[in-house]
């Protein structure tokens, strides 16, 4: 079976992850919406956890654990160092969603793409067996009316978000050989509850709008189609590749999600208006929205995962985290908004910080 941690399976130096070890997974962005579910997820099945990130949206939503190793760090600054002993990485990092990375283009470029190629690159060399790269079924861009991507579909990629994601998915798995598994999740547009809340999220922020106004605006006409998953859902599927069998899964791109959770726009706001305690109304606004896509998930789903919630869980929770105060809408659950706060405090800072202080120095 080789050495103490199982090398075995896919390679002289791939290690045997069904027998629930104790293994260490190296998680980048875990301070972020996903990352904050994730990594407690990670940590109930037994893992040992080293969690990197910035963590602009505050270090407390990572509760303390004994297998918990926190590193505050950019992964653009990366060593090798911090590759050792450990042997999966999920590299959730990146800067999030269309208008912020058409906002920081040149940082969502550094940060999306060549941080996670050179993350990958790192990981290999210090004999890491595993990396999970998660995408986004962006990438697939607007699609003709009927058609349904799947994971051999052209890409078309139409704002830096989705180039950047496309850019990283040939960068890592062109890395990929018999001893080095890797594997690219293209996901859905996520929803649900999250430590680090966002409400600039599709399913999210029409919820809260709905429980706030009980008024729902969509952009006409609502025939187009979004897939959708859970956070819990997609946490599931980045924890299913660090066990699926690499003969199976390495170099592979898969789709994540489900058919239950690709909506129609106007289907998807009956929905949110339905759940939401109180009378809602459902307001039509602006020219019709082309964009459109759905995509198949057949290929996730032939390994055995399979999606678990859907939309109307997700709107439950949040609706029930809000009336218990809970959670609220403030600027840091709205990414792009909480960016441009930080930026404009450096600046603030910059001008009046002396002597290494700005009132006590």
């Amino acid at each position: 079976m080789g050495d103490e941690r199982g090398r075995a399976v896919g390679g002289p130096k791939a290690r045997l992850w069904g027998t629930r070890m104790r293994n260490c997974v190296l998680v980048t962005g875990a301070g972020g919406y996903i990352g904050t579910t994730l990594v407690p997820m990670l940590l109930g099945e037994g893992h040992k956890v080293r969690a990197v990130d910035r963590f602009f949206f505050g270090r407390e939503l990572l509760a303390e654990h004994p297998d918990l190793e926190v590193i505050v760090e950019d992964t653009r600054k990366l060593t090798p160092a911090h590759f050792q002993g450990v042997d999966a990485v999920i590299d959730l990092a990146a800067i999030s969603n269309d208008p912020s990375g058409e906002l920081f283009q040149k940082a969502t470029l550094a940060i999306n793409y060549r941080a996670r190629v050179r993350a990958a690159r790192l990981a290999r060399q210090a004999e890491v067996t595993r990396y999970v790269l998660p995408s986004s079924c962006s990438i697939y861009g607007a699609q003709e009316q009927g058609f349904i991507a799947d994971e051999t579909s052209p890409t078309n990629p139409l704002t830096t978000y989705a180039r950047a994601n496309e850019m990283a998915e040939e960068g890592v798995l062109a890395l990929a050989d018999e001893s080095f598994c890797v594997v690219v999740l293209r996901q859905s547009t996520v929803y649900g509850l999250s430590p680090r809340m966002r409400f600039d999220l599709a399913v999210n922020g029409m919820t809260y709008g709905a429980w706030k106004t009980g008024k729902l605006p969509l952009m006409r006409d609502g025939t187009q189609w979004r897939p959708m998953v859970h956070v819990r859902d997609t946490s599931r599927a980045l924890m299913y590749m660090l066990e699926a069998d690499p003969a199976t899964v390495n170099g592979e791109i898969y789709n994540v999600g489900s058919a239950s959770n690709s909506y129609q726009i106007r289907v998807l706001g009956e929905a949110v208006a339905a759940c939401v305690p109180g009378d809602v109304e459902i307001e039509w606004y602006g020219d019709p929205d082309l964009r459109s896509y759905r995509v198949a998930f057949g290929k996730i789903e032939a390994l055995g995962y399979r999606a678990e919630k859907t939309a109307e869980d997700g709107v439950a929770e949040i609706c029930e985290a809000l009336e218990a105060g809970t959670v609220d809408r403030t600027v840091p659950t709205i990414t792009l908004d909480w960016y441009k706060a930080l930026v404009r405090w450096h600046r603030i800072l910059d001008d009046v910080e002396m002597y290494g202080g700005v009132l006590d120095i």
